[in-house]
């Protein structure tokens, strides 16, 4: 079971717009969804699902909205929470922003939307490029479109449109992958893991057939060879776009799907690995009391010679009550950013194996801030193309179409810091 209506409402709780899809409860029902809220907010008890009687509100905040599913069933909760984000998700792509102006001047579209995003309490047409299709932003445009609803919508393959031509029929791949490293004050790496995605740009003719490769280890032990590429990689929390056929993947790892058109996320996954810091942070922070704080800090590229990560940034935490910098530094620039009470040391093109320094000085007053500050650990940003640190690897991607017509695939790998903090002992 999915939702019995749909309610957004501004942050006073008044009802913007509202869609009763079932009827099975009451609308006025909404008033208490406010009060109920800021009264589990002042308890400290906040919660997603809150229930008055026997039905049940299930919201998220976006922006200055409330998103607000009704139930009085023992709904599918995940399935509910995915529509209300696939609905902030198709509102934004339509009004760029979703806050309450762009709803109020938009009443005829969202209702629209409503409509055709669910039936009954159960979701239907959820991809904002087919909806595009036949909801437009002029009401003009709406009464004529209605007349002519697209085969996507009644069509198996609901995510892409019949008839798509393309005079260069092209794919590119995008295998991305984002390093989460937590670093404690002692250097050893207390939490590390890879979260990855890969990411299509489709200029394909038709309707062509998809097959992906990876160097996947459990296809791999499944078949009984081994990589002639030599390394294997396990990825967990597999998520596949709707396109791929699961049932393939499942019985004989295959990704194999028929891709929507123009940009998407095909998969994503996560490989839980110990990882090295790819880039290393040495600190030397010195306080002295009513004084002066003296910060040294060592980068040095723990990556193959021949990458090189671009458009690094170190942020380094300083006391809020720092004042009078001065920076000097073997390479980038360093600037002090007290609104975040921060040293941004920037480095355009960081190549692997390389070490730099980066040394700050700054003033104190004399007399000592009373307030107790925290630890913040210093971060790290980086991307280095042409390199994965998983080792993953598209082997093949073969297209199909009836027509006959050669593809290329393009591929490119790209490594970049996720959440990549390294604690101080300062």
């Amino acid at each position: 079971m999915s939702a019995s209506a749909i309610f957004v409402l501004d942050l006073k709780g008044k009802v913007l717009i509202c869609r009763n899809y079932k009827g099975d409860v009451d609308m006025a029902e909404i008033d208490h969804f406010m009060p109920l809220l800021m009264q589990h907010e002042e308890e400290g008890l906040l919660c997603p699902v809150i229930s008055h009687g026997n039905n049940h509100f299930m919201w998220i905040k976006h922006s200055n909205l409330y998103l607000v599913a009704t139930t009085n069933k023992n709904s599918n909760a995940s399935l509910v929470y995915s529509f209300l984000y696939k609905l902030v998700e198709v509102f934004t792509e339509y009004f760029k922003e979703l806050e309450e102006e762009s709803i109020q001047d938009n009443f005829v579209v969202v209702y629209e939307l409503l409509d055709e995003l669910m039936d009954f309490g159960f979701p239907q047409t959820t991809d904002s490029k087919i909806l595009q299709e036949y909801i437009t932003q002029e009401g003009t445009k709406l009464e004529v479109a209605k007349t002519k609803v697209p085969t996507t919508v009644t069509n198996a393959v609901s995510w892409r449109s019949e008839g798509i031509k393309y005079k260069k029929n092209e794919v590119f791949i995008d295998v991305i992958e984002s390093i989460n490293v937590l670093v404690n004050a002692n250097g050893s790496v207390m939490s590390s893991d890879i979260v990855g995605s890969i990411k299509l740009k489709t200029m394909l003719s038709g309707m062509p057939e998809l097959r992906l490769g990876l160097n996947d280890r459990v296809l791999f032990a499944l078949t009984g060879r081994t990589c002639d590429k030599g390394k294997t990689v396990v990825m967990e929390d597999v998520k596949f776009h709707q396109c791929v056929r699961l049932s393939r993947f499942e019985s004989d790892r295959t990704i194999s799907f028929i891709p929507p058109d123009g940009e998407s996320e095909l998969m994503s996954y996560r490989i839980n690995t110990h990882v090295k810091p790819l880039i290393w942070i040495e600190s030397i922070i010195e306080k002295f009391s009513h004084s002066r704080v003296e910060i040294m800090v060592k980068a040095k590229g723990q990556f193959k010679k021949q990458s090189v990560a671009n458009n690094v940034e170190v942020r380094v935490p300083v006391p809020s009550d720092a004042d009078s910098p001065k920076f000097k530094t073997s390479t980038g620039n360093a600037k002090y950013v007290p609104e975040k009470n921060l040293v941004v040391w920037t480095i355009k093109s960081f190549p692997g194996g390389k070490e730099f320094l980066m040394r700050a000085h700054f003033g104190l007053p004399s007399v000592e801030n009373d307030e107790a500050e925290g630890k913040p650990p210093i971060t790290v940003k980086f991307e280095i193309p042409y390199f994965t640190v998983s080792g993953i690897q598209v082997r093949y991607m073969k297209i199909i179409e009836k027509s006959g017509y050669q593809a290329l695939p393009w591929v490119r790998y790209i490594t970049q810091s996720g959440d990549y903090q390294l604690r101080t002992n300062v």
